[in-house]
């Protein structure tokens, strides 16, 4: 009985229903910047941003998409059964090179034929027509999916985390996504310094009245090479506990409609730079957790529960 134990409509329950089988994600690099570093926007990245890019556990840049994809399988597969994949090009913003560059990079990954979905993660504000226009020749051959750093919709926190775009631009992002069929998975930061959990839902529940496939909630995690890492050691602020995050993680998937996918509930930081919260390092401690917080609650009608019509 696959997935039927969540009460969610996990992104794992949507591959197996899709492709019949599990599916892995390999993190590829594509060997780009973003406009938040090399000047355009910013120079300093977002203020939670590892050196890296958050493509801390993708495959080296100096290598083709080919042997990347050859080598995260390889190394997959030393510990699993598995025959199908996608394509997660991870680091800094993947749509922020010439498009003849983009071109050359995302069809040699659908090329290989174990990877059923090309996945992106790029800025709303580096989708230019041009881009839009070789996304929607991919989505022809196989799925692409784009993944938008939202973060928060409280414009005091975006200036605070230095995003460089504004809510309006990632609404026409998403627009112009949805209009050419690509799917979308926003990502949200909980736990962002200054934000309360009631404004921590205010974000979800815009994020669920858009016209988006999935979204990755993502605990705040405070790492030794970012400006946030630095500031919290000067002066720290505020975190959750896990259990207060699994709480808050129970009231975001209330807000979700049913037929949003979750793409993730926490994440796990590089354990050499986690500085906080400690406890988010233990991942399947803390998805259990959630699960249990979420069984007991009296409230839970199951409405965003899935059954699997194959059990």
């Amino acid at each position: 009985m696959f997935w039927n134990d969540k009460r969610y409509y996990s992104v794992d329950y949507y591959l197996k229903q899709t492709f019949g089988e599990k599916v892995y994600r390999l993190s590829l690099n594509g060997g780009m910047t973003c406009p938040n570093r090399d000047g355009s926007v910013g120079s300093r990245g977002c203020i939670f941003c590892s050196a890296k890019g958050s493509g801390d556990f993708s495959q080296s840049s100096h290598l083709p998409v080919a042997l990347q994809l050859s080598s995260a399988k390889q190394q997959i597969q030393k510990k699993r059964n598995c025959r199908k994949f996608i394509a997660y090009f991870q680091a800094y913003t993947n749509t922020y090179a010439p498009v003849d560059v983009l071109r050359k990079l995302f069809w040699e990954a659908v090329s290989d034929p174990d990877v059923v979905i090309l996945s992106i993660a790029t800025r709303p504000d580096c989708l230019s027509e041009e881009v839009l226009s070789l996304l929607d020749e991919l989505n022809q051959y196989k799925p692409v999916w784009i993944e938008l750093g939202l973060q928060t919709i409280h414009p005091d926190t975006s200036r605070f985390i230095r995003s460089g775009f504004t809510l309006e631009c990632f609404h026409q992002a998403v627009s112009d996504l949805a209009r050419r069929q690509i799917s979308v998975i926003v990502h949200v930061i909980l736990g962002l310094p200054g934000e309360t959990p009631r404004q921590m839902l205010e974000t979800v529940s815009h994020v669920g009245r858009l016209p988006v496939f999935g979204i990755k909630l993502q605990l705040l995690h405070v790492l030794s090479d970012t400006d946030l890492g630095a500031l919290y050691q000067k002066q720290p602020f505020p975190l959750f506990s896990m259990e207060e995050y699994c709480e808050l993680i129970g009231d975001c998937l209330e807000l979700l409609p049913p037929a949003i996918t979750i793409h993730r509930l926490t994440g796990d930081g590089p354990k050499n730079l986690l500085i906080a919260p400690l406890w988010s390092s233990a991942k399947r401690t803390v998805l259990n957790q959630i699960q249990k917080t979420m069984k007991d609650r009296d409230t839970w009608q199951g409405k965003y529960y899935i059954p699997d019509e194959n059990a």
